[in-house]
């Protein structure tokens, strides 16, 4: 099993790329939306009982992946990279994959904050994204996230991988073409094609 960890902003693109990777590896995609949306009709956002259950959702998906000898999932998510629980939770989701031995690679993907808002109430994210789909609160909401977290990495801050020992891609997004962004995943990481 291959691991292929997106990660970035909000709305910079990381179901749409992932979709589009599989589509060319024949890889499966687990996006962020796929645990977030069903617990929304239980849990408010953000809440200990809504993080927790989406925690144990990830991590089941992610470690089974590996039991069930997929070829390779796609995984999409977003962390605040300024608080430390963020990087040790990713750690712990991807553990089950390291320890198989099998490969984990990081793309990251970035554009600017007025691309990725007028994305919002586009056709991707109004059909697999429920609670994104009030365009003006999903705006909103991008701009008070990206007010208290940060998504990006900073190479002179940062360094250059997200986490150490994997392979970290940083790819600009801003000019939303899912196809030309997943080639060049594909060929930067040497993934194998259908």
């Amino acid at each position: 099993m291959h691991l292929v960890c997106v990660t970035g902003p909000p709305a910079v693109g990381k179901m749409t790329v992932g979709r589009a990777v599989c589509d060319l590896t024949g890889f499966r995609l687990f996006h962020n939306h796929m645990s977030i949306e069903p617990l929304l009709g239980v849990y408010d956002f953000g809440t200990p009982s809504f993080r927790r259950i989406n925690a144990l959702i990830r991590r089941e998906v992610l470690a089974e992946s590996v039991v069930a000898d997929l070829p390779g999932l796609v995984f999409t998510f977003a962390i605040d990279l300024d608080h430390p629980d963020d990087l040790a939770h990713l750690r712990e989701l991807i553990a089950p994959v390291e320890r198989a031995g099998a490969p984990v690679d990081v793309v990251e993907l970035y554009a600017p904050q007025h691309v990725r808002l007028a994305r919002e109430g586009g056709p991707d994210r109004m059909e697999h994204k429920r609670s994104k789909r009030d365009v003006e609160w999903a705006r909103a909401h991008v701009i008070e996230l990206e007010a208290r977290a940060r998504f990006s990495t900073d190479p002179a801050r940062d360094g250059e991988r997200l986490l150490p020992g994997h392979r970290h891609l940083r790819l600009d997004n801003d000019h939303g073409d899912a196809g030309a962004t997943a080639e060049r995943i594909v060929a930067e990481l040497g993934l194998p094609r259908l």
